[in-house]
């Protein structure tokens, strides 16, 4: 009697090719722990021991929160190939509420948004009815144009700062994206699905080659960096001051139904949004939880590594098990978190811009599956790329709005994913569709 086959994404593959592919997905995706924690101890004036504390948590929560959404345990984790990192407006809400308040009320606010995910989920569930694929195509398309705005500003920085726009930097960004081209032209096999992480390589070589290369980074002392548990001492909760973080947990839900979705497309899953966006939810909750009390803000799943898997085709969520592991290792060793920090900002901008732009095509090709002649359909995803895209192409648009309003509306992918949900909810679910038909095709 022969054995059922086994799905691709609970293979396990050889040890040898899943650290290969784990590691992969922590080089591609390692500069969002550290410029996360740089940004943060900048903004707060933390000295370097607490730094270096704040990092070493980062890296060992990405990694158990990865570790959780790869095996997913009793209904915590979607047992599909996630990375979990933290994500850039969660740092940027909690350097407020600490600049507002101090930052034990931050911290306190992240603990206190993630037993609000919990708390909410029950009636988010009852929504997920409204993220069709028009919806979620959507989302997939302002997410990468997103990421691929923050991409090219670590290649070519901030505008109107020295250095802007620096030959030096495009070099290496268009190397790093060269590299990775002709290793998937001409490698084969296991070498061509390292194309992204060799391409990588490659483009930190130049860096080394040009002096490029950030050794004032690297640093051999001390081996262990060990997190330690309320950092800041006894956190205060504030529900007021925790407003905005649970602001964007909702929007942080829209994301992850639309990542869980896509992930699921991506290793050829079929995924119940009953069952399996909720599971997502709920090691995003647990995981910011845990975060919370070792000093970071939210930890969420990324959407980033949906590139990678498929770019590689490889399906395994082992692969990222492994990958949790790696972080974890890598949050426990400084010399090695010195190291990958010393790999210059335009090679990580160059193998993002890739890796984001995947995401996009994998949007095109759920929108490519709606039937955009119809009215309806082509007004949900015009409208949402209108209002989605607005905050990104035009940053700073909503500065003179107030603060709190500023918060959602100066996110373009929260945006456009809700304008989407709620447009594909006036034209499908309220009794009204009148009036709409198909768009005439040219002859």
């Amino acid at each position: 009697m022969s054995q059922p086959a086994i799905a691709a994404v609970d293979e396990v593959l050889p040890w040898r090719r899943l650290f290969a592919f784990g590691m992969q997905h922590v080089l591609v995706m390692a500069a969002s722990p550290i410029a996360s924690v740089f940004l943060m101890s900048k903004a707060l004036n933390f000295p370097p021991a607490l730094a270096m504390q704040l990092l070493s948590a980062t890296f060992v929560i990405c990694g158990l929160g990865t570790l959780l959404q790869s095996f997913g345990p009793k209904g915590i984790g979607a047992r599909l190939p996630f990375i979990m990192l933290p994500g850039g407006a969660p740092i940027v809400l909690f350097i407020l509420i600490a600049q507002q308040t101090d930052v034990q009320t931050a911290a306190g606010a992240v603990i206190l948004t993630g037993v609000f995910y919990f708390l909410v989920l029950p009636v988010f569930r009852r929504c997920l009815r409204y993220f069709p694929a028009a919806v979620v195509g959507t989302m997939l398309l302002l997410v990468a144009i997103n990421l691929a705005q923050v991409s090219g500003k670590l290649i070519a920085g901030q505008p109107g700062t020295p250095g802007f726009g620096a030959p030096i930097n495009l070099l290496l960004a268009f190397a790093t994206i060269a590299f990775t081209v002709l290793f998937s032209r001409v490698l084969t096999g296991m070498l061509g699905q390292l194309a992204i992480l060799l391409g990588l390589l490659g483009g930190a070589l130049v860096a080394v080659g040009i002096g490029a290369f950030h050794s004032e980074h690297l640093s051999l002392w001390p081996v262990l960096a060990l997190p330690s548990a309320l950092p800041f001492g006894m956190p205060k909760f504030d529900l007021i001051a925790a407003i905005p973080l649970m602001v964007f947990s909702i929007v942080s839900m829209v994301e992850a139904t639309g990542q869980t979705i896509a992930i699921g497309d991506a290793v050829g899953k079929p995924i119940d949004e009953q069952r399996d966006v909720p599971r997502t939810i709920r090691g995003d909750a647990l995981t910011s939880l845990l975060g919370g009390l070792f000093g970071t803000s939210l930890i969420i799943t990324s959407g980033e590594n949906i590139g990678i898997v498929r770019a590689t085709g490889v399906r395994s969520r082992f692969v990222t098990a492994v990958s949790g592991g790696i972080l974890v290792v890598f949050g426990l060793l400084a010399p090695v978190s010195s190291l990958i920090a010393a790999i210059p900002e335009a090679v990580v901008g160059g193998t993002g811009l890739i890796v984001f732009c995947i995401v996009g095509t994998m949007g095109i090709d759920m929108l490519r599956k709606v039937d955009l002649r119809d009215h309806a359909n082509m007004y949900i995803v015009a409208v949402a790329l209108a209002v989605g895209l607005l905050p990104i192409l035009v940053p700073g648009i909503y500065a003179s709005v107030p603060a709190n309003i500023r918060i959602l509306v100066g996110n373009g992918v929260a945006m456009g994913a809700i304008t989407a949900a709620l447009m594909n909810f006036l034209f499908f679910h309220t009794g009204l569709r009148r009036g709409v038909g198909k768009v005439p095709v040219a002859h």
